[in-house]
């Protein structure tokens, strides 16, 4: 899309935007890393939590949009392992906001259908957080309107090392030769074996890097990113990413339409 398509979609209303869409060319799956939390609160003095407080309602509108549209799957990055860095203070107040979203919008994910699930290394959590996990989890296993996927203490390396290690578990047992071992078989050891790959990765905040998400899976996605901050992040934002992902040509290594490369 040239810069004079962009800025006359950009002027578009959200209406026509939404009649642009091509329901057979939707992503059935899309990934987001909300990236930009602290820096929206930064910009307008606020303490960096008051940005993650306000990413909550990003993440509202994403289901909802994704409810609207048909789109069966969204899995965001919410807490990495490489954010147990941070300050103290700065976790506690993030599982404390876990535990908020858990106990306050529970309700309306069984209303709207949505099956939440996590992926990650869960047993670093706080025990607290970790029973308003498992309870959500157990409450929403029967829904299937939408995939909710939170990535919680999570790594992409993290995650290919404990399949590795399932799959040297099952060799030690008899269970499991060299030669069973191939890409759908590591597939199915993957925290998301139950899950299609993403079509669409969206990163906010101008960052241009998966920054160890999905690593395995997204090896064919298409990648969006956009200099918009988390919490400013909604519909028409969306709605922009989807119109930008329909208009590409997924070849995954094929030659279509006689363009080889």
């Amino acid at each position: 899309m040239d810069t004079k398509d962009s800025s006359a979609i950009e002027q578009l209303s959200l209406k026509e935007l939404a009649t642009r869409l091509e329901p057979d060319l939707l992503p059935k799956h899309i990934a987001i890393i909300m990236d930009g939390n602290g820096r929206w609160a930064e910009l307008r003095s606020l303490p960096r939590i008051a940005g993650h407080r306000e990413g909550i309602k990003s993440v509202r509108e994403m289901i909802t949009v994704c409810l609207e549209l048909g789109i069966h799957a969204l899995t965001i990055y919410a807490f990495s392992q490489e954010n147990w860095k941070r300050p103290i203070q700065e976790i506690s107040s993030l599982m404390g906001l876990l535990e908020y979203y858990l106990s306050t919008e529970r309700s309306k994910l069984i209303e709207q259908g949505v099956r939440l699930r996590t992926i990650g290394r869960l047993d670093s959590l706080p025990a607290s957080a970790l029973q308003w996990v498992r309870a959500a989890e157990q409450e929403t296993a029967h829904l299937d309107k939408l995939h909710l996927t939170v990535a919680l203490s999570y790594g992409g390396r993290a995650e290919i090392v404990d399949a590795v290690r399932e799959l040297l578990h099952e060799a030690e047992e008899g269970k499991l030769q060299p030669d069973d071992v191939d890409e759908s078989r590591i597939q199915q050891c993957l925290y998301t074996h139950d899950l299609p790959d993403p079509d669409l990765l969206v990163r906010t905040s101008g960052e241009t890097r998966i920054s160890n998400f999905l690593l395995w899976q997204l090896a064919y996605t298409e990648l969006y990113f956009t200099p918009t901050l988390w919490p400013d992040f909604r519909r028409r934002d969306l709605l922009l990413a989807l119109l930008e992902y329909q208009r590409r040509e997924r070849r995954f290594g094929r030659v279509l339409s006689g363009i080889s490369s």
